[in-house]
């Protein structure tokens, strides 16, 4: 196993030195998965719900995208990014639940995975904040990384696993 990359000899915490790596184009899809109680998805089945503080997805993705943006900020080592292109995309799946898919892009020395695991999980927390006014019976499922391009190796989830 590879030593961890954000400590230094002799196991402080460090931020990662990128200053030698070279510039590439660099792509990464997290996913998070919320289950919504059946009260709540019998309003989404005539689109996306209303509420005081607005439509839901669409809050949910201004918030996922404000998040990718800011995750230098949030997590401790993180390079601050200038992201070339986040996108953010909700659906309900067959197993009616609500699927978050977070994808980020920059032209840089680093990669963008915490970017979209960052957007994906803050869009799944804002459909759990505007939905439980209906009800607490909300699961965010899991989180995780389904795709990364660019830097020493690609890596690829396949869609059922």
């Amino acid at each position: 196993m590879d030593s961890f990359t954000h400590l230094d000899k002799d196991g402080n915490p460090a931020m990662v030195d990128v200053g030698d790596k070279q510039v590439s184009k660099r792509t990464a899809t997290a996913r998070s998965i919320v289950v919504l109680g059946e009260e709540i998805m019998t309003q989404l089945e005539a689109g996306d719900i209303q509420t005081k503080k607005g439509p839901v997805f669409q809050t949910a993705i201004l918030a996922g995208i404000m998040a990718s943006k800011r995750t230098g900020e949030l997590i401790p080592l993180c390079h601050p990014l200038s992201l070339d292109k986040c996108g953010i995309d909700i659906h309900v799946n067959g197993k009616r639940e609500v699927v978050i898919d977070c994808t980020a892009k920059i032209t840089s020395k680093t990669g963008v995975e915490m970017e979209a695991l960052m957007g994906a999980s803050v869009a799944a927390l804002t459909v759990y904040d505007m939905c439980k006014a209906f009800s607490h019976n909300i699961v965010i499922k899991e989180t995780k990384l389904m795709s990364k391009t660019g830097g020493k190796r690609d890596f690829y989830r396949p869609e059922n696993e």
